[in-house]
Order: C-alpha cells, then sequence, then structure tokens
C-alpha cells in the first residue's frame, strides 16, 4: 500500500467503527457500548464489512481484469452473471432483496436492518468464494482461467456493498 492509501484505509476503519457499531444495533432496544466489540475483525462490524469488500474488489485485480475491462468484456462477447451452481444461486437471490431492504428501511428508519443485510452479503459471498473459483491458477501460481461470468457476480456483490456502505456514510477502500 502506498503512504495515501494507508493513510485512507486507517481512515476508513477508524471511523467506520465508531459509525457502523452504533447504526448495527436496533434503536428500540439496550445498547451496550463495548471498544472490544467495535474493533473485532470477526461478526458483524465494520472492520469485517470493510475487509469483505475488500477482498471482493482484489480478486478482479488478481485477475488482472479493471472495471473497464469487465464491462467491456460483458458486452462484447455478451457474458452475463453466472447462476449455474447453488452458491451462486444463492448469493444472487439475497443481492436481489436489496431492493427490498432498502424500501424497507426507508419505512422504519431502522438501519440495523441494513447493516444485517451487508452480513449477510459478505457471509453468503464467503460461502459462494469458498465453492467457486473466480480465477483458477496452476501449480505455479499463473492464472490458467478467469471465470468472467463469476467476476460480473463479484462485482455485483461489491456494488450492492458499496451502496450499502454510502447508506450508512462509511468510506470502504479498494485496498488494505
Amino acid at each position: 500500500l502506498s503512504e495515501s492509501e494507508l493513510r485512507a484505509a486507517q481512515e476508513s476503519v477508524a471511523y467506520g467503527c465508531i459509525k457502523y457499531s452504533d447504526l448495527c444495533h436496533n434503536r428500540n432496544h439496550e445498547y451496550v457500548f463495548s471498544f472490544d466489540k467495535m474493533l473485532e475483525d470477526r461478526g458483524n462490524t465494520a472492520v469485517y464489512m470493510l475487509y469483505a469488500y475488500t477482498r471482493i474488489r482484489s480478486i478482479a485485480r488478481t485477475a488482472k481484469v479493471s472495471d473497464e475491462d469487465l464491462a467491456k468484456i460483458r458486452k462484447e462477447k455478451n457474458i452475463s452473471v453466472s447462476i449455474a451452481h447453488e452458491k451462486e444461486m444463492k448469493l444472487g437471490k439475497l443481492l436481489l432483496r436489496f431492493p427490498e431492504v432498502i424500501h424497507r428501511i426507508t419505512e422504519d428508519l431502522l438501519l440495523h436492518t441494513l447493516c444485517e443485510f451487508m452480513y449477510e452479503v459478505a457471509n453468503t459471498f464467503t460461502e459462494f468464494y469458498e465453492n467457486c473459483y473466480c480465477v483458477e491458477k496452476d501449480s505455479s501460481g499463473d492464472i490458467v482461467k478467469v471465470n468472467y461470468d463469476r467476476l460480473l457476480l463479484c462485482e455485483a456483490t461489491a456494488n450492492v456493498l458499496a451502496s450499502c456502505f454510502h447508506i450508512l456514510g462509511l468510506k470502504p477502500v479498494q485496498k488494505m
């Protein structure tokens, strides 16, 4: 990471931990402040969510595919998101719930619902990533195959998470 990327990541995590910790709790229930819980890298925390987002964004970088390249490939080769594998289907269905979640929070103004959705997306993405190869490498670490249809699903997931971060007032970073 460059000095500016490191500084951006530090600020994103620092401010994100405070904001996300407050927003992920139902405001109608008791709230117990826990600095330790706020900084955990597991569970429904800003650190975990920011890491998940950064990890998703790194997949295309690993494949040496930019956002522009992916858009061009999608149009020129007429590639669409893959939903053949059960984990792809599960993630795709979950992402389609995003508008419903947004509608719900605009009606009840309970932002913890969005945080819970983000956490579910991050966990479901992890299941997808563990079972469905996006970038296949040989034993020497050279890229053998890039599954562009799965990269599109990664991109869709990252875009949904980025929208969630924006709504919550958090600033995700591309590298961490």
